[in-house]
């Protein structure tokens, strides 16, 4: 199975390999570290104790492994006759806390392993309903953030953006969290109440904000008529789209008929912004609808030690491939929104609006372990047609328009006023 976490979120989808791959998030990520597996083979041979390990086999290809684990197990040993509380430690919890360190080791934030309990949790946004403050977080230069909230929830209404800083929840110091510790903390009984210290780019000291939980209920798309004059036709079509989840691509074929039989649109407007990602095969589906069949949209390029490269083309029919189109993006754009952004720039040449994008652009594959865990492993980057990596990269847009909090309060937003610029110059 293949999973694309854009990031770390809070919300999360599993899917088969086959079927379906998801940015993003930065997106969520429940990650249990409780140890570390450290391979000494070094120190190890230098050690007057020497501890064999007979039968190291990788099964899966049959061959011997010639690896020393005589450090894992004397500290395992060490840990067994030596620690004080040792009656109060599953064997069970040592194993998963070394399985944890050994894929905390490749320094990857979106590679991960999950026990059997965060495992069993880590499906539950499929039902698209679940407790918490309704935001997606991830690390971006070592520092929690905040990739996105989402529309209508808690985080929403408190008045959080893409790109705060996490410093603290309630009394804890995240500098040496990961994101399942985050996320343990942030989520909580419906109606209680998380204290989250934020620092946003502006401010000149951290500001505290607290949320109440509740039931998030996750947002796909929007459909708004808008017209080029305030006495106008509403000739064109405001899309904003939250998700690349499961119910995406069917909610957009639903949008694109009830534009094509009831509405003339001369232009359209795509907002990606605060879209976290998703599914990839989503972000496939619904730009089918811009692009001839056969057109790139993504690639994905595996292990450098290889020349292995799968090119996803669209498969549509093309609906709106000669309406003109611009697309808003932000900090919050991540994962399977930037391949979409990145696939009408590089393909159409469609301008880009907002602020640069947050970067998140490869795949992990999920793997699920005989007990019920979870081991997820990033196997490849994302390229856009033209050849940019968006990893780390992201997008830079033409058009970098600020929106502020002094624009968000007096329910102004001059990245739209913008869009609907540019795109007038279109038509």
């Amino acid at each position: 199975m293949k999973f694309n976490f854009l990031r770390k979120k809070i919300f999360t989808k599993i899917s088969l390999r086959e079927i379906l791959k998801i940015s993003i998030f930065t997106t969520i990520v429940f990650v249990l570290v409780t140890g570390a597996f450290y391979f000494g083979l070094d120190a190890g041979r230098k050690q007057p104790e020497i501890i064999l390990v007979q039968g190291v086999v990788n099964l899966e290809e049959g061959n011997r492994e010639e690896i020393d684990f005589n450090n894992f197990w004397k500290t395992w040993n060490i840990i067994k006759s030596k620690y004080v509380d040792i009656e109060e430690v599953d064997n069970q919890d040592l194993v998963y806390g070394a399985i944890s360190g050994l894929v905390k080791a490749l320094k990857d934030p979106n590679s991960t392993f999950m026990p059997p309990s965060d495992a069993k949790r880590f499906g539950e946004d499929i039902s698209g309903e679940f407790s918490g403050i309704g935001a997606e977080i991830g690390i971006r230069n070592e520092q929690l953030v905040i990739i996105a909230p989402l529309k209508d929830t808690p985080a929403d209404s408190a008045g959080l953006r893409s790109g705060d800083k996490i410093l603290k929840i309630d009394d804890k110091i995240t500098s040496n969290l990961n994101i399942n510790e985050a996320v343990k903390i942030i989520r909580g009984e419906r109606g209680t109440a998380v204290v989250l210290t934020i620092m946003r780019n502006g401010w000149d000291k951290p500001k505290e904000i607290s949320i109440i939980r509740d039931t998030i209920q996750i947002p796909t798309l929007d459909l708004e008529m808008l017209s080029q004059n305030e006495d106008g036709e509403k000739d064109i079509a405001y899309i904003h789209l939250y998700n690349f989840y499961e119910n995406a691509p069917f909610l957009f074929y639903q949008t694109a008929v009830d534009i094509s039989i009831n509405k003339n649109i001369k232009g359209i407007i795509f907002d990606l912004r605060n879209n976290p990602g998703g599914y990839l095969n989503g972000a496939v589906n619904i730009a089918s609808w811009f692009f001839e069949p056969g057109a790139t949209v993504v690639s994905e390029k595996f292990r450098s030690d290889g020349e292995d490269k799968q090119v996803f083309k669209a498969n549509g029919n093309g609906f709106f491939k000669n309406i003109p189109i611009v697309v808003l993006i932000n900090q919050g754009s991540a994962s399977a929104s930037e391949i979409l952004a990145g696939a009408l720039r590089d393909n159409r040449g469609v301008k880009l609006i907002g602020k640069h994008s947050f970067g998140k652009g490869t795949v992990q594959e999920i793997r699920n372990l005989n007990d019920g865990s979870i081991i997820k492993i990033t196997v490849a980057h994302w390229l856009l047609p033209g050849g940019q990596i968006i990893e780390k990269n992201g997008l830079i847009p033409d058009y970098e328009v600020d929106l502020t909090d002094d624009d968000i309060e007096a329910d102004r937003d001059p990245q739209l006023d913008k869009a609907m610029e540019v795109l007038k110059e279109l038509l």
